[in-house]
Protein backbone atom coordinates (compact mmCIF):
# COMPACT_ATOMS: atom_id res chain seq x y z
CA UNK A 1 0.00 0.00 0.00
CA UNK A 2 2.67 2.22 0.75
CA UNK A 3 4.40 1.59 -2.64
CA UNK A 4 1.12 2.53 -4.24
CA UNK A 5 0.68 5.84 -2.20
CA UNK A 6 -1.19 5.17 0.38
CA UNK A 7 -1.16 6.22 3.92
CA UNK A 8 -1.65 3.13 6.22
CA UNK A 9 -3.38 2.83 9.63
CA UNK A 10 -4.57 0.18 12.10
CA UNK A 11 -6.92 -0.04 15.17
CA UNK A 12 -8.01 -3.14 16.92
CA UNK A 13 -7.10 -6.16 17.21
CA UNK A 14 -3.41 -7.86 16.00
CA UNK A 15 -3.19 -11.17 17.11
CA UNK A 16 -0.36 -12.74 14.69
CA UNK A 17 2.68 -12.17 17.31
CA UNK A 18 4.46 -10.03 18.60
CA UNK A 19 7.15 -11.55 20.48
CA UNK A 20 9.98 -8.87 19.17
CA UNK A 21 9.31 -5.45 18.45
CA UNK A 22 9.69 -5.75 14.49
CA UNK A 23 6.71 -8.09 13.78
CA UNK A 24 4.36 -6.00 15.71
CA UNK A 25 1.85 -3.40 13.41
CA UNK A 26 3.69 -0.30 13.81
CA UNK A 27 6.76 -2.13 12.65
CA UNK A 28 4.94 -3.71 10.08
CA UNK A 29 3.79 -1.02 7.67
CA UNK A 30 1.22 0.92 9.65
CA UNK A 31 1.91 4.77 9.84
CA UNK A 32 -0.23 4.45 13.07
CA UNK A 33 -1.55 1.75 15.10
CA UNK A 34 -3.92 1.48 18.18
CA UNK A 35 -4.87 -1.40 19.66
CA UNK A 36 -3.33 -4.72 21.14
CA UNK A 37 -1.09 -7.52 20.27
CA UNK A 38 -3.05 -10.78 21.77
CA UNK A 39 -6.11 -12.27 20.67
CA UNK A 40 -8.87 -11.35 23.66
CA UNK A 41 -8.42 -9.15 25.92
CA UNK A 42 -11.45 -7.68 28.56
CA UNK A 43 -13.33 -5.36 27.22
CA UNK A 44 -12.91 -2.78 29.64
CA UNK A 45 -9.90 -3.35 31.18
CA UNK A 46 -7.85 -4.18 28.27
CA UNK A 47 -6.24 -7.50 30.47
CA UNK A 48 -5.27 -10.67 28.62
CA UNK A 49 -4.62 -13.83 30.41
CA UNK A 50 -3.11 -17.08 29.69
CA UNK A 51 -1.93 -20.52 31.65
CA UNK A 52 1.29 -20.24 33.08
CA UNK A 53 2.97 -23.21 31.24
CA UNK A 54 4.85 -24.27 28.15
CA UNK A 55 1.96 -26.10 26.82
CA UNK A 56 -0.37 -23.49 27.15
CA UNK A 57 -3.93 -24.39 27.51
CA UNK A 58 -5.25 -27.59 27.14
CA UNK A 59 -8.50 -27.55 28.10
CA UNK A 60 -11.74 -26.23 27.54
CA UNK A 61 -11.74 -25.45 31.32
CA UNK A 62 -8.85 -23.63 31.62
CA UNK A 63 -9.66 -21.51 28.14
CA UNK A 64 -12.73 -20.13 30.03
CA UNK A 65 -11.34 -20.38 33.01
CA UNK A 66 -8.90 -17.64 30.89
CA UNK A 67 -11.37 -15.71 30.08
CA UNK A 68 -13.80 -15.25 33.52
CA UNK A 69 -9.58 -14.05 34.62
CA UNK A 70 -9.95 -11.45 31.64
CA UNK A 71 -13.40 -10.23 32.35
CA UNK A 72 -13.41 -10.09 36.70
CA UNK A 73 -9.84 -9.13 36.45
CA UNK A 74 -10.43 -6.03 39.10
CA UNK A 75 -11.92 -8.77 41.63
CA UNK A 76 -10.35 -12.24 41.14
CA UNK A 77 -8.71 -13.70 43.86
CA UNK A 78 -5.15 -14.29 43.94
CA UNK A 79 -6.02 -17.82 44.43
CA UNK A 80 -8.11 -17.86 41.28
CA UNK A 81 -5.38 -16.37 39.40
CA UNK A 82 -2.63 -19.04 40.31
CA UNK A 83 -0.99 -20.78 37.78
CA UNK A 84 -2.41 -18.04 35.06
CA UNK A 85 0.01 -15.18 33.22
CA UNK A 86 -2.20 -11.46 32.47
CA UNK A 87 -1.33 -8.42 31.38
CA UNK A 88 -2.66 -5.29 30.30
CA UNK A 89 -2.59 -5.18 26.85
CA UNK A 90 -3.11 -1.82 24.89
CA UNK A 91 -0.69 0.43 23.06
CA UNK A 92 -0.96 3.61 20.77
CA UNK A 93 1.74 2.93 18.05
CA UNK A 94 4.96 1.54 20.70
CA UNK A 95 2.96 3.56 24.11
CA UNK A 96 1.62 1.91 26.42
CA UNK A 97 -2.17 3.61 26.21
CA UNK A 98 -2.80 2.92 29.85
CA UNK A 99 -5.09 6.01 29.94
CA UNK A 100 -8.24 4.14 28.13
CA UNK A 101 -8.85 1.36 30.66
CA UNK A 102 -12.29 1.42 31.42
CA UNK A 103 -13.51 2.08 28.49
CA UNK A 104 -15.22 -0.20 26.16
CA UNK A 105 -13.50 -1.28 23.32
CA UNK A 106 -15.80 -1.44 20.38
CA UNK A 107 -16.65 2.06 21.17
CA UNK A 108 -13.19 3.02 21.59
CA UNK A 109 -11.61 1.69 18.40
CA UNK A 110 -14.98 2.89 16.37
CA UNK A 111 -14.06 6.59 17.68
CA UNK A 112 -10.23 6.01 16.87
CA UNK A 113 -10.95 4.99 12.75
CA UNK A 114 -13.65 8.46 13.01
CA UNK A 115 -10.70 10.25 14.39
CA UNK A 116 -8.30 8.96 11.60
CA UNK A 117 -10.82 9.57 8.86
CA UNK A 118 -11.60 13.19 10.40
CA UNK A 119 -7.43 14.01 10.74
CA UNK A 120 -6.68 12.62 7.67
CA UNK A 121 -9.29 14.49 5.66
CA UNK A 122 -8.64 17.53 7.82
CA UNK A 123 -4.64 17.52 6.77
CA UNK A 124 -5.92 17.97 3.25
CA UNK A 125 -3.33 14.72 2.48
CA UNK A 126 -2.92 14.64 -1.37
CA UNK A 127 -2.63 10.59 -0.89
CA UNK A 128 -5.62 7.96 0.02
CA UNK A 129 -5.56 5.93 2.95
CA UNK A 130 -5.71 2.14 3.79
CA UNK A 131 -7.61 1.82 7.39
CA UNK A 132 -7.77 -1.79 8.96
CA UNK A 133 -10.28 -1.96 11.79
CA UNK A 134 -10.10 -4.97 13.52
CA UNK A 135 -12.81 -5.11 16.29
CA UNK A 136 -12.34 -7.42 18.66
CA UNK A 137 -16.21 -7.89 19.08
CA UNK A 138 -17.98 -10.15 18.64
CA UNK A 139 -14.92 -12.63 20.00
CA UNK A 140 -14.94 -14.06 24.04
CA UNK A 141 -14.68 -13.13 27.02
CA UNK A 142 -18.52 -11.79 26.22
CA UNK A 143 -19.33 -8.22 27.34
CA UNK A 144 -21.68 -5.43 26.19
CA UNK A 145 -22.80 -1.96 27.91
CA UNK A 146 -26.19 -2.53 29.80
CA UNK A 147 -27.97 -0.69 27.14
CA UNK A 148 -27.06 -2.62 24.58
CA UNK A 149 -27.77 -5.64 26.34
CA UNK A 150 -31.64 -4.68 27.52
CA UNK A 151 -33.34 -4.71 24.28
CA UNK A 152 -32.69 -8.73 23.70
CA UNK A 153 -33.50 -9.75 27.27
CA UNK A 154 -37.33 -10.30 26.26
CA UNK A 155 -36.71 -11.91 23.49
CA UNK A 156 -33.65 -14.05 23.97
CA UNK A 157 -33.66 -16.66 26.86
CA UNK A 158 -30.18 -17.31 27.00
CA UNK A 159 -28.12 -15.27 28.71
CA UNK A 160 -24.88 -15.25 26.70
CA UNK A 161 -26.89 -14.97 23.55
CA UNK A 162 -28.62 -11.70 25.14
CA UNK A 163 -24.93 -9.77 25.67
CA UNK A 164 -23.84 -11.46 22.41
CA UNK A 165 -26.75 -9.65 20.37
CA UNK A 166 -26.25 -6.49 21.90
CA UNK A 167 -22.49 -6.56 21.20
CA UNK A 168 -23.34 -6.89 17.99
CA UNK A 169 -25.34 -4.26 18.22
CA UNK A 170 -22.48 -1.89 18.90
CA UNK A 171 -20.14 -2.98 16.22
CA UNK A 172 -22.50 -2.27 13.91
CA UNK A 173 -23.35 1.59 15.16
CA UNK A 174 -19.77 1.64 14.87
CA UNK A 175 -19.69 0.42 11.37
CA UNK A 176 -22.54 2.76 10.78
CA UNK A 177 -20.81 5.90 12.63
CA UNK A 178 -17.75 4.93 10.68
CA UNK A 179 -19.07 5.64 7.10
CA UNK A 180 -21.24 8.67 7.94
CA UNK A 181 -17.81 10.06 9.06
CA UNK A 182 -16.46 9.17 5.76
CA UNK A 183 -19.89 10.74 4.17
CA UNK A 184 -19.20 13.45 6.36
CA UNK A 185 -15.93 14.34 4.99
CA UNK A 186 -16.70 13.30 1.59
CA UNK A 187 -14.68 10.01 1.37
CA UNK A 188 -17.40 8.21 0.64
CA UNK A 189 -17.60 8.35 -3.06
CA UNK A 190 -14.01 6.82 -3.43
CA UNK A 191 -13.83 4.16 -0.48
CA UNK A 192 -14.25 0.55 -0.78
CA UNK A 193 -15.31 -1.14 2.60
CA UNK A 194 -15.14 -4.82 3.36
CA UNK A 195 -16.59 -6.14 6.14
CA UNK A 196 -15.64 -9.72 6.91
CA UNK A 197 -15.58 -12.51 9.74
CA UNK A 198 -12.51 -14.72 10.02
CA UNK A 199 -14.17 -18.02 10.88
CA UNK A 200 -17.32 -19.39 12.35
CA UNK A 201 -18.68 -18.92 15.70
CA UNK A 202 -18.81 -20.74 19.21
CA UNK A 203 -21.87 -21.62 20.42
CA UNK A 204 -20.32 -22.25 23.82
CA UNK A 205 -19.45 -17.81 23.93
CA UNK A 206 -22.92 -17.26 22.47
CA UNK A 207 -22.55 -17.38 18.58
CA UNK A 208 -24.88 -19.46 16.68
CA UNK A 209 -24.14 -20.86 13.12
CA UNK A 210 -27.43 -22.48 12.60
CA UNK A 211 -28.34 -24.28 10.14
CA UNK A 212 -24.70 -24.52 9.42
CA UNK A 213 -22.98 -28.20 10.98
CA UNK A 214 -20.10 -26.95 13.09
CA UNK A 215 -18.77 -24.28 14.55
CA UNK A 216 -15.67 -22.52 15.29
CA UNK A 217 -12.20 -24.81 14.72
CA UNK A 218 -14.10 -27.50 12.76
CA UNK A 219 -13.74 -28.19 9.12
CA UNK A 220 -17.46 -27.93 8.90
CA UNK A 221 -18.82 -25.31 7.39
CA UNK A 222 -19.75 -23.35 10.30
CA UNK A 223 -16.57 -23.45 11.66
CA UNK A 224 -14.97 -22.62 7.94
CA UNK A 225 -17.59 -20.30 6.25
CA UNK A 226 -16.91 -16.71 7.06
CA UNK A 227 -19.55 -14.60 5.88
CA UNK A 228 -19.31 -10.68 5.17
CA UNK A 229 -19.75 -7.63 2.33
CA UNK A 230 -18.24 -5.17 0.26
CA UNK A 231 -19.82 -1.67 0.34
CA UNK A 232 -18.85 0.78 -2.52
CA UNK A 233 -20.31 3.31 -4.88
CA UNK A 234 -17.50 1.97 -7.21
CA UNK A 235 -19.13 -1.44 -7.11
CA UNK A 236 -20.60 -1.85 -10.24
CA UNK A 237 -22.90 -4.97 -10.02
CA UNK A 238 -24.16 -3.50 -6.60
CA UNK A 239 -27.35 -5.13 -4.60
CA UNK A 240 -26.11 -8.61 -5.14
CA UNK A 241 -25.05 -11.94 -3.94
CA UNK A 242 -21.82 -13.34 -4.94
CA UNK A 243 -21.71 -17.10 -5.05
CA UNK A 244 -18.16 -17.59 -5.74
CA UNK A 245 -15.46 -19.37 -4.15
CA UNK A 246 -13.03 -16.56 -2.08
CA UNK A 247 -10.38 -17.43 0.49
CA UNK A 248 -9.02 -14.97 3.18
CA UNK A 249 -5.61 -14.81 1.45
CA UNK A 250 -7.37 -13.45 -1.95
CA UNK A 251 -8.14 -10.17 0.57
CA UNK A 252 -4.42 -9.12 -0.85
CA UNK A 253 -4.15 -9.14 -4.08
CA UNK A 254 -7.53 -7.83 -4.82
CA UNK A 255 -7.20 -4.53 -2.27
CA UNK A 256 -3.46 -4.03 -3.36
CA UNK A 257 -4.55 -4.08 -6.99
CA UNK A 258 -7.81 -2.19 -6.20
CA UNK A 259 -5.48 0.57 -4.82
CA UNK A 260 -3.03 0.56 -8.00
CA UNK A 261 -0.51 -1.77 -6.42
CA UNK A 262 1.96 -3.85 -8.49
CA UNK A 263 2.20 -7.57 -7.15
CA UNK A 264 3.74 -9.19 -10.12
CA UNK A 265 6.87 -11.26 -8.84
CA UNK A 266 4.98 -12.21 -5.94
CA UNK A 267 4.40 -16.09 -5.34
CA UNK A 268 0.91 -15.24 -4.03
CA UNK A 269 -1.62 -17.93 -2.97
CA UNK A 270 -4.42 -15.26 -3.49
CA UNK A 271 -6.38 -14.00 -6.44
CA UNK A 272 -7.37 -10.48 -7.42
CA UNK A 273 -11.56 -10.78 -7.23
CA UNK A 274 -11.99 -7.56 -7.69
CA UNK A 275 -13.97 -7.92 -11.18
CA UNK A 276 -15.62 -10.85 -9.21
CA UNK A 277 -16.51 -8.55 -6.12
CA UNK A 278 -17.54 -5.07 -8.97
CA UNK A 279 -18.77 -6.65 -12.11
CA UNK A 280 -20.20 -10.36 -11.09
CA UNK A 281 -18.05 -11.67 -13.20
CA UNK A 282 -16.88 -15.97 -12.23
CA UNK A 283 -14.68 -15.96 -9.93
CA UNK A 284 -10.75 -16.88 -11.00
CA UNK A 285 -10.72 -19.24 -7.77
CA UNK A 286 -11.86 -22.82 -8.45
CA UNK A 287 -9.85 -24.56 -5.60
CA UNK A 288 -9.87 -24.05 -1.94
CA UNK A 289 -7.38 -25.84 0.67
CA UNK A 290 -9.27 -24.97 4.27
CA UNK A 291 -6.35 -27.16 5.88
CA UNK A 292 -4.26 -29.93 6.02
CA UNK A 293 -3.47 -30.52 10.13
CA UNK A 294 -0.87 -33.03 10.67
CA UNK A 295 -0.65 -32.15 14.38
CA UNK A 296 -4.02 -33.33 15.04
CA UNK A 297 -3.73 -36.96 16.08
CA UNK A 298 -4.99 -39.48 13.51
CA UNK A 299 -8.32 -41.17 13.38
CA UNK A 300 -9.75 -44.15 11.71
CA UNK A 301 -8.27 -46.68 9.04
CA UNK A 302 -6.55 -45.54 6.34
CA UNK A 303 -8.09 -46.29 3.11
CA UNK A 304 -5.93 -47.74 0.07
CA UNK A 305 -7.23 -45.28 -2.31
CA UNK A 306 -4.60 -42.60 -3.04
CA UNK A 307 -1.04 -40.92 -1.80
CA UNK A 308 -3.12 -39.07 1.07
CA UNK A 309 -3.68 -40.34 4.18
CA UNK A 310 -7.27 -39.78 4.96
CA UNK A 311 -6.44 -40.55 8.58
CA UNK A 312 -5.48 -36.79 8.70
CA UNK A 313 -7.19 -33.84 9.93
CA UNK A 314 -7.67 -32.07 6.58
CA UNK A 315 -10.67 -30.36 4.19
CA UNK A 316 -10.62 -29.04 0.77
CA UNK A 317 -13.03 -27.59 -2.05
CA UNK A 318 -13.06 -27.74 -5.46
CA UNK A 319 -15.58 -26.35 -7.36
CA UNK A 320 -19.04 -27.15 -5.63
CA UNK A 321 -17.43 -30.45 -4.29
CA UNK A 322 -16.17 -30.60 -0.42
CA UNK A 323 -13.93 -33.09 0.97
CA UNK A 324 -13.22 -33.68 4.61
CA UNK A 325 -10.25 -36.23 6.01
CA UNK A 326 -9.57 -37.11 9.67
CA UNK A 327 -11.07 -34.90 12.73
CA UNK A 328 -13.14 -32.61 11.51
CA UNK A 329 -14.22 -31.51 14.76
CA UNK A 330 -17.29 -30.93 16.14
CA UNK A 331 -20.04 -31.90 13.47
CA UNK A 332 -23.09 -30.91 15.20
CA UNK A 333 -26.04 -28.72 13.96
CA UNK A 334 -26.80 -26.26 17.02
CA UNK A 335 -29.66 -24.54 17.13
CA UNK A 336 -30.05 -21.01 18.26
CA UNK A 337 -31.44 -21.30 21.69
CA UNK A 338 -33.87 -18.72 21.40
CA UNK A 339 -35.80 -20.41 18.32
CA UNK A 340 -38.15 -23.21 20.17
CA UNK A 341 -39.20 -24.38 16.86
CA UNK A 342 -35.58 -25.72 16.18
CA UNK A 343 -34.15 -28.49 17.90
CA UNK A 344 -30.37 -29.29 17.69
CA UNK A 345 -29.05 -32.20 15.97
CA UNK A 346 -25.73 -34.12 17.56
CA UNK A 347 -23.17 -35.51 14.95
CA UNK A 348 -24.52 -38.81 13.64
CA UNK A 349 -21.06 -40.19 12.41
CA UNK A 350 -19.19 -43.28 14.12
CA UNK A 351 -16.31 -41.99 15.94
CA UNK A 352 -13.97 -43.38 13.90
CA UNK A 353 -15.60 -42.13 10.76
CA UNK A 354 -12.64 -39.97 8.70
CA UNK A 355 -13.73 -39.39 5.27
CA UNK A 356 -16.60 -37.44 3.85
CA UNK A 357 -17.97 -36.05 0.47
CA UNK A 358 -20.45 -33.28 -0.18
CA UNK A 359 -21.96 -31.22 -2.80
CA UNK A 360 -21.90 -27.60 -0.66
CA UNK A 361 -24.35 -25.97 -3.55
CA UNK A 362 -26.77 -28.64 -2.87
CA UNK A 363 -26.14 -29.53 0.14
CA UNK A 364 -24.77 -25.93 2.25
CA UNK A 365 -25.56 -28.17 5.56
CA UNK A 366 -24.00 -30.92 4.90
CA UNK A 367 -26.57 -33.56 5.92
CA UNK A 368 -25.98 -36.19 3.22
CA UNK A 369 -22.74 -37.61 2.59
CA UNK A 370 -21.79 -38.19 -1.30
CA UNK A 371 -18.75 -40.44 -0.24
CA UNK A 372 -19.91 -43.82 -1.73
CA UNK A 373 -22.19 -42.76 -4.90
CA UNK A 374 -19.03 -40.57 -6.00
CA UNK A 375 -15.72 -42.46 -5.28
CA UNK A 376 -13.92 -41.04 -7.98
CA UNK A 377 -14.57 -37.68 -7.04
CA UNK A 378 -12.97 -38.42 -3.66
CA UNK A 379 -10.06 -40.24 -5.11
CA UNK A 380 -9.83 -36.83 -7.19
CA UNK A 381 -9.57 -34.29 -4.84
CA UNK A 382 -7.55 -36.76 -1.94
CA UNK A 383 -4.80 -36.51 -4.91
CA UNK A 384 -5.19 -32.89 -4.48
CA UNK A 385 -4.90 -32.79 -1.20
CA UNK A 386 -1.63 -34.78 -1.83
CA UNK A 387 -0.29 -32.37 -4.29
CA UNK A 388 -0.41 -29.70 -1.86
CA UNK A 389 0.94 -31.86 0.87
CA UNK A 390 4.13 -32.38 -1.36
CA UNK A 391 4.55 -28.26 -0.99
CA UNK A 392 3.78 -27.77 2.26
CA UNK A 393 6.29 -25.97 5.26
CA UNK A 394 6.17 -28.74 8.25
CA UNK A 395 4.50 -26.91 10.90
CA UNK A 396 6.34 -25.40 13.62
CA UNK A 397 4.73 -24.78 17.29
CA UNK A 398 7.44 -24.79 19.57
CA UNK A 399 6.53 -24.75 23.30
CA UNK A 400 5.56 -21.30 24.86
CA UNK A 401 8.19 -19.13 25.63
CA UNK A 402 7.57 -18.30 29.73
CA UNK A 403 9.95 -15.50 29.37
CA UNK A 404 6.84 -13.82 27.79
CA UNK A 405 5.63 -13.06 31.32
CA UNK A 406 3.88 -9.43 31.87
CA UNK A 407 5.36 -9.52 35.00
CA UNK A 408 8.99 -8.97 33.17
CA UNK A 409 7.46 -5.72 31.61
CA UNK A 410 5.65 -3.70 34.34
CA UNK A 411 2.66 -5.48 33.89
CA UNK A 412 2.32 -4.92 30.13
CA UNK A 413 2.11 -7.66 27.39
CA UNK A 414 5.52 -6.48 25.37
CA UNK A 415 7.87 -8.04 22.91
CA UNK A 416 10.21 -10.09 25.20
CA UNK A 417 12.71 -11.24 22.56
CA UNK A 418 15.51 -8.45 20.90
Amino acid sequence: MHDAGYATYMVGKWHIGFYKQDVTPYHRGFDSFFGFLNGGVGYYNFVECFINSTQGITSAAQYYHAEHLMKHYDTVTEEDLEGYLCGFDLRSNDTVAWEYAGQYSTHLFSQKSIDIVKTHSEMKHTKPFFLYLSYQAVHGPLAAPKSYVDPYKDSIPDEDRQVYAGMTTCMDEGIGNLTKALRDYGLWNNTVLVFSTDNGGSPASGANNWPLRGEKTSWWEGGVKGIGFVASPLIKNRGTINNGLMHVSDWFPTLVGLAGGDTAGLNLDGFDLWQSISNGDPSPRTELLHNIDPLTPLRGSRLDISDFDNRVAAAIRVGDWKLITGDPGTGTWTAPPEDSGLQSVNDPDPADKNIWLFNIADDPNETTDLLHSNQGKAVEMLNKLAEYQDTAVPPNFPPNDLSCNPDNFEGVWSPWRP
